[in-house]
């Protein structure tokens, strides 16, 4: 092997669990003097451990063989922080075989970081490419870290021990224990990361300035204002100090550490600022300055270099072009943005990544009172990314709900898992704008997602989606002050029957169910006589949550009502969820708000909204996710002892002699689906009229003759097709019509199935979120219409059940108008099958059985098509990695 065919796709940057970032990459040949260097600050202990023996110095000739590797039979990794190797991992092939030993060893100051699990992650995923299937090990007993190391990895390990070396082996294809374990490592390192960066002891406001027209001022005054809890450090060359605070020439002639930098100075100086960070090992970033992805190529070169040289560095960056970060933990008061206006402390956590938008979010939520804990505008989001919010989130004990406004995804891959497990406990809201453009600045870190995709993402996640930022905030409101649910049984009390006709009409219109009709106590009640109805309302069993509409009568204040409706709710043991439409307030009014830390409305206010139908609409969002969240997640979805290795033999003979995708024959679609259990109703290909009647004699009358051609598949008229055909001389004639009809010789003769309801199941490969199963009804007014229900591979039971139940028009399979139902069990067995063939089969990239005839007993696939390609690169597989930051391939 050529020991400079380097394999750049093996690189990454990774987050290890201090939080902290290095840069993965095979060695080569020139990192000798950095393997000397390296070998020479560790500890006389750490070199016994690794090699047995003092091992003082590398000898040239041992040099030479460390530093070049095939790539192949011999590979290892370096991980750099700056210029310095920090840690090596490295594998030999043991006599030709699919075995391996492996070993590494981490720099003293380096250790207990997370870089023995990361390595260890790489180095298994390239041995696999090589065909090794087993790693083995030799430890000395007394080296307990590296043995936690392999212990804890997640794989089936044997070992030995012998004269004080343990002998360790263990297959390194991925196992459902050791993908948990990464994926628990990642979110512990990740959400750390976030964690550094929002909990800062110090910032210094790089580009710091007296002029009220620079960014740089606006942000000092808000980092001021906010009564940050740490010291705030102002660089400026050319003053000795800013609004009154001492100010520095660099970041380097700060006194003390520094953990957060504020960028604030124009792009082409980002370069020098960049040296002037490293030196100092400032932890994170925030790059307000614009300049760089949004204006073109030369912008996108110097947004890649800061990201680059920063996670080389092992620091994160938000931004550039974000409006800032903010933490209103009392022990942080952390607002490093440009905006004026910041709302209360709150339990809310809020990402986008529009940093003009974001100014006019955190204007919004003050006013509607909607408090925050966290925020971050993203900017062009060239490392610090929503998912990486996802992941702080999940753990953050500040946060009970979560807000994105997302207009593209680096990701969706990942975002689509990380958002599934949070969802479970934490309500996700999301506006997904983006769907016919995306910013320039955005757009270099994005891959294309389109909708299905997104909708199909959202439904399996538990994301809430909502179409506008009103809708956002009408939402959180809810959600944030109020329980969840237990039901979609609905109140209405209030004080005017038109406005309740109003809200019982909206419910009713979002599948809530009416617990009676609304109460109304009229116009001239008091107080107290609302406050009363509201609490009878709320006691009775059948009801799981309130609207409560009002009027302010003429004579007696409206903010006596609120006080009365806020004190009746409080003196109830059982709490509910209520929404209303008190005095036309957008918000939380202060009658009805009930304190919370820092005086911002806390749990238990009530949120009013300006129209009944806005109030409903929240609610309605609320109670599905709460039923979404209740209901069983399921069991991963299989059938019994798939032929799996004669369907990939099948599809790799099929690639062997093409590129591209293609269109498989009959006869290996048949052979295909039959590894997983499919059959399609027998049928044959006949290209005359005799071989027509032939098999038709094989196939026993009757019979159907379908025309062949991509212009008759698919027709609801059934112009191409002839069915119940029961001579020999009704198929001669059914031959003639459709090869005149076609065009084309041949015409598919095919055993009669019983009728039934025709339906859609497909496989469709989305290169950037993953394998989708689709299902409807079939037919082109289905399509037309959008009615198809996605969900992504793998499916769970519950996912495939709710699969064939979730298109508009599934009521026509489950007894509408007194038809008998259609074995929807069989409908599900099907969709597992194929979504278990796609898993599997990833060179399978589009599937479409059509139609498949739904009967009260069974199911039958009487057409079948599949193109198979090579199989997509898939983010979010493999080690654990950050996203790349080379923009061609849009990974």
């Amino acid at each position: 092997m050529d020991p400079f065919d380097y394999p750049r796709r093996w690189e990454a940057d990774v987050v290890l669990s201090d939080g902290g970032t290095v840069h993965l990459r095979p060695i080569v040949p020139t990192d000798g003097d950095a393997l000397l260097a390296f070998h020479g600050r560790m500890s006389e202990r750490t070199r016994y451990l690794r090699y047995f023996g003092a091992y003082p110095q590398i000898p040239p000739r041992d040099l030479k063989r460390f530093s070049t590797v095939d790539h192949h039979d011999r590979v290892a990794f370096i991980a750099l922080l700056g210029d310095d190797i920090v840690a090596v991992a490295r594998y030999e092939r043991i006599d030709g075989g699919p075995s391996a030993e492996v070993a590494f060893v981490v720099e003293d100051a380096h250790q207990n970081r997370g870089l023995g699990p990361i390595l260890l992650e790489h180095l298994a995923a390239a041995a696999r490419e090589s065909d090794i299937r087993t790693f083995v090990a030799e430890v000395l007993a007394e080296n307990s870290a590296m043995l936690g190391v392999f212990r804890a990895a997640g794989y089936q390990l044997t070992r030995a021990m012998d004269e004080g070396v343990f002998h360790l082996e263990f297959a390194i294809d991925p196992t459902e224990q050791s993908v948990a374990v990464a994926h628990s490592r990642e979110q512990a390192a990740e959400a750390r990361s976030v964690h550094n960066l929002l909990h800062p002891g110090s910032v210094a406001l790089i580009g710091a300035s007296a002029d009220p027209d620079k960014i740089g001022y606006v942000v000092l005054g808000n980092l001021l204002r906010a009564d940050f809890s740490g010291p705030v450090y102002p660089v400026n060359a050319e003053r000795g100090s800013v609004r009154g605070v001492r100010a520095y020439p660099s970041v380097t002639d700060i006194p003390g550490p520094v953990d957060l930098a504020v960028v604030a100075v124009p792009a082409a100086s980002i370069d020098e600022v960049m040296d002037a960070c490293l030196a100092k090992g400032v932890k994170a970033l925030v790059v307000i300055s614009s300049g760089f992805g949004e204006t073109g190529p030369s912008g996108r070169g110097a947004e890649r270099r800061l990201v680059t040289e920063a996670r080389a560095h092992g620091m994160r960056v938000v931004g550039p072009n974000a409006l800032g970060v903010v933490n209103t933990d009392p022990s942080v008061r952390l607002n490093a943005t440009l905006a004026p206006v910041l709302p209360g402390q709150g339990r809310t956590g809020f990402f986008c990544q529009s940093g003009a938008l974001g100014t006019a979010i955190l204007a919004d939520a003050a006013a509607r009172g909607l408090g925050l804990s966290t925020f971050v505008s993203a900017g062009n989001r060239a490392d610090v990314s929503g998912n990486d919010l996802l992941q702080f989130w999940e753990t953050d004990p500040a946060t009970d709900v979560v807000l994105l406004y997302l207009e593209s995804f680096g990701n969706p891959r990942k975002f689509a898992r990380l958002a599934r497990r949070l969802g479970r406990v934490k309500p996700i809201v999301a506006v997904k704008s983006g769907r016919n453009a995306v910013l320039p600045a955005l757009a270099a870190t994005s891959v294309p997602v389109d909708e299905a995709s997104v909708d199909a993402l959202f439904e399996q996640a538990g994301v809430i989606r909502v179409e506008s930022l009103a809708q956002l905030f009408d939402t959180a409101l809810l959600l944030a002050h109020q329980p969840l649910p237990r039901g979609g049984r609905v109140g209405i009390v209030g004080n005017s029957s038109a406005i309740g006709v109003l809200a019982a009409d909206a419910a009713l219109a979002r599948d809530l169910e009416l617990a009676g009709g609304p109460v109304d106590v009229g116009a001239s009640a008091g107080p107290d006589v609302l406050a009363g109805a509201v609490r009878d309302t709320l006691r009775r069993p059948d009801v799981d949550a309130l609207v409560v509409v009002f009027v302010p009568p003429l004579t007696t204040p409206g903010a006596a009502y609120a006080r009365a409706l806020r004190d009746a709710v409080a003196e109830l043991d059982e709490r509910k969820p209520i929404v209303s439409t008190f005095l036309a307030t957008e918000g939380i009014p202060a009658e009805l708000a009930v304190p919370g830390p820092g005086g911002a409305p806390g749990r238990g206010s009530i949120p009013s909204y300006p129209s009944p139908e806005r109030a409903v609409l929240a609610l309605a969002r609320a109670t599905r996710y709460a039923a979404w969240r209740s209901a069983p997640q399921g069991e991963p979805a299989r059938p019994e002892n798939p032929d799996t290795d004669r369907a990939r033999e099948l599809t790799a003979a099929v690639l062997s002699d093409v590129d591209g995708m293609v269109e498989l024959a009959d006869a290996d679609v048949v052979a295909l689906l039959s590894c997983y259990g499919i059959d399609v109703v027998d049928y044959r290909v006949a290209g005359s009229a005799e071989d027509a009647v032939t098999a038709s004699a094989e196939l026993g009358f009757p019979v159907a003759v379908k025309a062949t051609g991509e212009r008759f598949w698919r027709r609801a008229d059934l112009v191409g097709v002839r069915l119940d055909l029961a001579t020999p001389e009704s198929v001669r004639t059914a031959y003639a019509e459709l090869t005149e009809l076609s065009g084309v010789d041949d015409v598919y003769v095919q055993r009669m199935a019983r009728r039934g309801t025709g339906c859609a199941i497909g496989v469709q490969d989305d290169p950037s979120f993953g394998t989708l199963v689709s299902f409807g009804l079939s037919g082109v007014v289905s399509d037309l219409l959008g009615d198809r229900a996605y969900r992504a591979v793998p499916l769970t039971d519950v996912d495939a059940a709710a699969l064939v139940r979730a298109p508009k028009a599934a009521p026509l399979l489950t007894g509408y108008l007194g038809d008998e139902p259609v074995d929807l069990d069989a409908l599900t067995d099907l969709v597992v099958r194929v979504a278990a063939l796609a898993e599997d089969v990833p060179a399978v990239r589009w599937l479409a059985l059509e139609p498949v005839l739904a009967t009260p007993v069974g199911a039958a696939v009487l057409r079948a098509r599949v193109r198979v390609g090579a199989p997509p690169s898939k983010q979010d597989t493999g080690p654990r990695r950050l996203r790349s930051l080379s923009y061609e391939s849009r990974v």
